[in-house]
């Protein structure tokens, strides 16, 4: 339930961001409803009161959005003639801090719950855990805490599952934003969204910032007049290197992009994004503990050769080998329907579901990544 739940939040909360920037003032309340509602179940399953609270806060203030929606729309307000009490009246009372835009988030999936991935995470390892393990030693050998780390492969890898997993490991607080989240079409708001998520997370003992999509952040930069992304890009880029400053706070950068080669070079020097870590399609043994996983608690029928399917998913991402899950259980589902009789997911029904589900990952694409790696690295 906690998993669709903040599925949901995600979706109507940046469906309803969009749609209020855009003066949709109907759809933006009901989308933002919507959120509200699922950040309130998500409040239910919270671990410890401060994050119950710290949800239940969030709720609110998107029920205060929905609300100026509704104000917006009686008073025929145009779009971005105005800002919104509920996003502004923080910053007019001295506070403005990143919690009326994000949301903070103490993930519980670890390495263990990720399946394969052993060389990434023993990068990651390298880079906050084992420092933050043995803060004498690290000192002792000038190794720092945290930095910069970017996640870059194909759609449906598991970047983003993976950077949950860090933040549960070490027990930091994980903030989760998007482009839409900080960017605004409001002069200068976009910068100061932006030195506000930096200053929230050098708040914290342990954070991790991770920025999906990051490509539409930090894109190179072009010589064809002013933009805000002219803006934005040094602002990221004086927020990475203002880690260091303070020692005795742990913030890992971690940026995941399914196009490295849109990127900035600038963000790609030492001292920014200093791993630059490959994320590929699931291996055999990967692609063996997604199907365990996904297929755990469905009943499945005794014919079904686990190995021999993931042999036959090979190339598919993560997220095909999950809709393929996901699918195998609609046809016995629907059958028990209609007949009142129990069914169960049988090979037959795996290899129709793998046969109409193409591959969301091309050759193509992977050789693309490789001469990316190449380049970069040389």
């Amino acid at each position: 339930m906690a998993a669709m739940s903040w599925d949901a939040f995600e979706r109507y909360k940046q469906r309803g961001l969009d749609a209020r920037r855009a003066g949709q003032w109907d759809s933006a309340r009901i989308y933002l409803l919507e959120a509200a509602r699922a950040m309130i179940e998500l409040s239910k399953d919270s671990i410890g009161p401060e994050l119950t609270e710290a949800r239940r806060q969030t709720a609110a203030k998107l029920f205060d959005l929905a609300k100026d929606c509704e104000d917006a729309k009686k008073n025929n307000r145009a779009p971005n003639s105005s800002r919104p009490k509920a996003e502004g009246a923080a910053e007019q009372e001295g506070g403005g801090g990143a919690d009326q835009w994000i949301v903070k988030e103490k993930p519980t999936i670890k390495f263990a719950d990720v399946a394969g991935l052993d060389s990434v995470k023993e990068d990651i390892r390298m880079k906050m855990i084992y420092p933050m393990q043995n803060p004498d030693l690290a000192k002792k050998f000038g190794v720092r805490l945290g930095g910069g780390i970017l996640l870059y492969g194909p759609p449906g890898t598991g970047k983003t599952m993976l950077a949950k997993a860090t933040a549960a490991e070490v027990d930091a607080t994980f903030f989760r934003v998007s482009a839409a989240d900080l960017l605004s079409k409001w002069v200068g708001e976009a910068e100061q969204n932006i030195k506000k998520l930096f200053e929230a997370a050098a708040g914290e003992q342990r954070a991790i910032i991770f920025l999906d999509e990051i490509e539409a952040l930090i894109p190179a930069r072009r010589d064809d007049g002013a933009t805000v992304m002219q803006r934005v890009v040094p602002q990221i880029l004086q927020g990475m290197e203002g880690f260091d400053k303070k020692s005795d706070r742990a913030v890992l950068f971690m940026g995941a992009t399914n196009t490295p080669w849109q990127l900035d070079s600038a963000v790609l020097r030492p001292g920014r994004f200093d791993d630059k870590v490959y994320i590929p399609p699931p291996d055999q043994p990967a692609r063996r503990k997604l199907l365990d996983m996904y297929l755990a608690f469905r009943p499945v029928a005794p014919d079904v050769d686990y190995d021999h399917f993931a042999q036959r998913l090979d190339g598919y991402s993560g997220a095909d080998i999950r809709y393929v899950c996901d699918r195998s259980a609609t046809i016995p589902f629907m059958h028990s329907l209609a007949t009142g009789e129990d069914g169960s997911i049988t090979s037959a029904i795996l290899e129709e579901a793998i046969t109409a589900t193409p591959k969301s990952i091309t050759p193509e694409s992977i050789r693309r990544f490789e001469q990316w790696a190449q380049t970069t690295n040389s």
